[in-house]
């Protein structure tokens, strides 16, 4: 296996869905701005997101995998007797969590956006879109077992096309509602609920090659079965840390106006970088790392490890700086139309810079949490986000009041990245950590790559500041023609350096 190659697939289909989300999103930007109906889909749609982040992209996969391969490898009858049990309790968990959430909705968004009880109006918005969109989540979080079961098997092209299915039912949604008048936040709602049924369909039809699902009642759990659920909480928490932190803030965003859309905004666009640099590179290389641990085999482990960790910081490097230099053309150029003031632009650009400055921690977190996922040992991990959250929530809340919602960005990186460095004091105090010689040769000619890149950024966005202002229309299709000109020199620099040559990433 090509851990580029493999990468490069799931990242094509992430990018073609995020490309479509940012559609989506400069369509309610458009049609809602940053309004209470804004606000109130927002946060109603955060938590079925928040879910599917969690569950669909490599967190459930994070406990899945290791343990599917686990019994796989001993016979396939043992791995489907596996995922059939977990499935048929995962079923029955899923429908009592949404039917208790359906009936105590206010409470519930009361705890995820205490802010809006000063307005009765926003609140029974969020009351009533939460309602429809909660579904959501009983429907996503099964279709992450068939993707579980796709990528133990190598194949990861369906379920990183998966979530294009969400945005173009949700772009449909608001086309239609503007056709024909109709509330815009109320259909983009039960969009979501209706992409989370033909989701399932969708990898429903592509898993049955490796595995179709059976319905099980056993009156005792298998020891495996029981030792998955036992890891899957602190795995969810665990690899989820970013998701967490981003709901975290949209609880303290809710107190300032508008607070809520901007962060929105913000992380939409941070989280494509996010998605290739980070749940890409974890996403593929966990199975392959599960089954050189259960080899035993250091040479690969090691081998695999470099090669990680190289390609997020490939990544993740030029997509912090390029965010951090031109957060407010990009959010000017993606979103700055229609009800989206100026003030929305420039108060969502700095919270997309601050995001900017976490980008390599958020990936890195993915990346070297997998190295004691592989393990089966999900403890770790779950103590280290459980200190990045709190470290985050302290921050928040302690300067929240001087700073308003720009904390929550800058407290979201500040405490990944203190996770990051705790990460790696703990893989090599106990010499998990397994990195190449020519680690440390390859990084710096990364950062070489990045600053001529930076360079070259920053003069062609002087260069062509007339056409990147707020009024101007095709502003967009100017910084779209600059990044892929800045993007392409910056691939062609580590090429002609020899850190993106394709037989470099071979895993066997």
């Amino acid at each position: 296996m090509n851990l580029l190659s493999s990468t490069y697939i799931f990242s094509f289909f992430t990018l073609i869905s995020r490309v479509l989300g940012y559609f989506r999103d400069i369509l309610i930007a458009i049609f809602l701005g940053a309004s209470i109906f804004a606000d109130a889909f927002f946060v109603a749609f955060r938590i079925p997101n928040t879910f599917r982040r969690l569950f669909a992209e490599g967190t459930f996969n994070a406990a899945f995998i290791p343990s599917y391969v686990s019994a796989q490898k001993e016979n396939k009858k043992n791995g489907k007797e596996f995922a059939d049990e977990v499935l048929n309790i995962l079923i029955l968990i899923l429908f009592f969590l949404v039917l208790i959430i359906e009936i105590f909705t206010p409470y519930f968004v009361y705890l995820i956006a205490p802010g809006f009880s000063a307005s009765s109006e926003k609140f029974n918005l969020a009351v009533e879109f939460t309602r429809i969109t909660f579904p959501f989540l009983f429907f996503v979080s099964i279709s992450s077992l068939f993707s579980g079961i796709l990528n133990s098997n190598n194949k990861f092209a369906a379920a990183a096309a998966t979530p294009i299915i969400l945005n173009v039912i949700m772009i449909v949604s608001i086309l239609i509602s503007y056709l024909l008048n109709l509330n815009f936040a109320e259909q983009l709602s039960y969009s979501v609920t209706l992409a989370g049924i033909i989701q399932l369909i969708f990898l429903t039809y592509f898993t049955k090659k490796f595995y179709t699902p059976s319905v099980i009642i056993k009156k005792k759990i298998s020891k495996k079965v029981k030792f998955f659920f036992q890891k899957l909480l602190p795995s969810v928490l665990s690899s989820g840390v970013t998701q967490i932190n981003i709901l975290v803030g949209t609880i303290i965003a809710s107190f300032e106006a508008s607070a809520v859309s901007y962060l929105y905004y913000a992380d939409r666009i941070y989280q494509i970088n996010l998605a290739i640099a980070g749940i890409a590179v974890g996403t593929v290389s966990l199975p392959i790392l599960s089954q050189a641990f259960k080899e035993k085999n250091l040479k690969k482990i090691s081998n695999i490890q470099s090669k990680s960790i190289k390609l997020c910081l490939l990544l993740s490097i030029p997509a912090s700086l390029g965010l951090i230099i031109g957060s407010e053309e990009i959010v000017n150029a993606l979103f700055g139309y229609g009800s989206f003031t100026i003030r929305d632009v420039n108060m969502t650009a700095k919270a997309l810079e601050f995001f900017g400055y976490g980008i390599p921690a958020f990936a890195l977190v993915k990346i070297l949490s997998n190295f004691f996922f592989a393990r089966n040992n999900t403890k770790i991990p779950f103590y280290i986000s459980l200190l990045i959250v709190v470290l985050n929530i302290s921050i928040s809340l302690i300067f929240f009041k001087k700073i308003g919602f720009i904390i929550i960005p800058i407290a979201t990186s500040i405490s990944t990245w203190v996770g990051v460095f705790i990460y790696i004091y703990l893989l090599n105090s106990k010499k998990i950590l397994l990195l190449k010689n020519k680690f440390m040769i390859n990084s710096i000619k990364i950062l070489i790559s990045t600053i001529i890149m930076s360079a070259i950024l920053l003069f062609s966005l002087d260069r062509f500041a007339n056409y990147l202002e707020y009024n101007y229309s095709y502003k967009a299709v100017y910084l779209i023609s600059i990044v892929s000109f800045v993007g392409m020199f910056y691939l062609l620099s580590c090429y002609l350096f020899g850190i993106l040559k394709l037989k470099n990433y071979k895993t066997n």
